[in-house]
């Protein structure tokens, strides 16, 4: 193998990767050889079979075998033999019009590869960073006020004989129809509608005020333009009902029988458990804002050349979801005041912090020996295949068979061990905040980023 470097410029490389004909002759004799020891063929016994004959017949096979290996394994030695480190998988360059001669073993294997290298930086010390770290205290006002909600939500209805009133629950069937012709999800045998609630269609739950047991209605609604379903959206619509019950709302008493109803032991039990939801919801916005402080302050530190191909992928991914929730949103540039260049320039900012962020934390990885144990990837394996129910098997089959799915999977669990082994070693100091605050400062990063 014979290699001669052709560019070197930045963070580019290409190389020139010359094989003789003669090594990979070698190689295709060894391969035919060993398959006569295995071939089985009629009109010969077994391993009595002509290299020349499973040459004419196999030939042609066997070396796009070959070539594909040989080609694999001599990209990875000459990269490994530079002591470099390559940001994608190298670009092979194999001229179609060469592929013949040497498929035929008439010519060398002659290729290209290029591919960027990471860059090479130091890593600051981060352990002199200092991070503010805002913390909710849970006032037990507010887990009173998220126990009533749910109390709300559970409110006992008891059937009555007048009519139906704001805050009544209806049970009633119902058949919509737009134009006359019923249309698909516009009907309920036993929908119940707590009349005040804004769950149904605008206009829908007042036409219900009134109503008693046993009546029959036709409600006429018009759907809002921006109703989720296309086809519904804008268009007038009417709703035979039939009212089955009137339900009057109760009272639902807050106590050891009300938190017994959820399942639970105790009130106690119910307001731990409800703090507990409380300081998750918090401390992760606790979290978001600590980890964004952390990378601003990296970023602060860093300033080199970004591997091309890596940044044009990155940016890919950050420009089709951008244009993924404009075209759901049905939003213009013009609407966001700005051109698409001007977004582009904008979002490829974002696409290169994303870059060299990874490309820091990776390097603070590495260097440390943060590792992704097996069973934390099983975790996340697991999380992500019960957020298919009904499709488990497939969807295990599918990570388990894809190692860039895994990668996926793997990367932001990575990722937070470094952020965690930073913060360890980083000055961080808490300062209690109010919940507004909080959220004002998490929204204020969210608009920045």
């Amino acid at each position: 193998m014979q290699v001669t470097e052709t560019l070197a410029e930045g963070l580019k490389r290409e190389l020139k990767i010359d094989i003789p004909a003669g090594d990979l002759a070698v190689k295709l004799d060894d391969y035919l050889n060993d398959m006569k020891s295995k071939a089985n063929i009629k009109g010969f016994r077994p391993g009595k079979v002509p290299v020349a004959h499973l040459k004419k017949m196999y030939g042609r096979q066997a070396m796009a075998e070959i070539l594909s290996n040989t080609i694999q394994e001599t990209t990875q030695k000459a990269v490994e033999e530079r002591s470099e480190r390559p940001a994608l998988t190298p670009e092979i360059d194999l001229p179609e019009e060469d592929a013949e001669k040497i498929l035929a073993g008439d010519a060398d294997l002659s290729f290209k590869m290029t591919y960027d290298v990471l860059p090479n930086f130091e890593i600051v010390d981060f352990g002199g960073f200092e991070i503010e770290r805002p913390v909710v205290e849970i006032a037990e006002e507010e887990v009173d006020t998220q126990v009533s909600d749910i109390a709300k939500n559970n409110t006992p209805f008891e059937a009555k004989d007048g009519a139906a009133e704001d805050g009544d629950r209806v049970t009633m069937s119902y058949l919509g129809k737009i134009d006359g012709e019923p249309f698909e999800g516009g009907a309920d045998e036993n929908g119940q509608l707590v009349l005040g609630s804004g769950q149904f269609i605008p206009g829908f739950e007042e036409q219900l005020i009134g109503t008693k047991a046993g009546d029959e209605k036709v409600v006429e609604v018009t759907f809002p333009e921006e109703y989720p379903a296309a086809h519904l959206a804008g268009k007038a619509a009417t709703f035979d009902v039939v009212v089955k019950e009137i339900g009057a709302p109760g009272e639902a008493a807050i106590d050891d029988e009300f938190a017994k109803g959820l399942g639970l032991e105790s009130l106690d039990k119910l307001k731990e458990i409800v703090r507990g939801q409380i300081e998750g919801q918090f401390g992760q916005m606790t979290r978001q804002r600590v980890k964004r402080q952390l990378l601003d302050k990296l970023d602060e530190h860093y300033s080199f050349e970004l591997p091309e191909k890596l940044l044009e992928s990155e940016f890919q991914i950050v420009w089709q979801q951008v244009e993924e929730d404009m075209k759901r949103n049905e939003k213009t540039f013009e609407d966001e005041e700005t051109t698409e260049e001007e977004a582009k320039a904008e979002y490829r900012k974002i696409a290169e912090r994303r870059v060299r962020l990874g490309l820091v934390l990776s390097e603070i990885g590495e260097k440390n020996n943060i590792q992704v144990t097996d069973e934390e990837m099983q975790r996340a394996l697991y999380d992500r295949v019960r957020q298919f129910p009904g499709q488990e098997q497939q969807v295990f089959e599918f990570y388990k068979n894809n190692q860039q799915a895994l990668a996926s999977l793997r990367a932001p669990i990575y990722e937070e061990k470094v952020v965690d082994f930073m913060l360890e070693l980083a000055k961080v100091t808490d300062k209690t905040v109010t919940k507004e605050e909080l959220e004002n400062l998490v929204a204020e990063d969210e608009d920045a980023a």
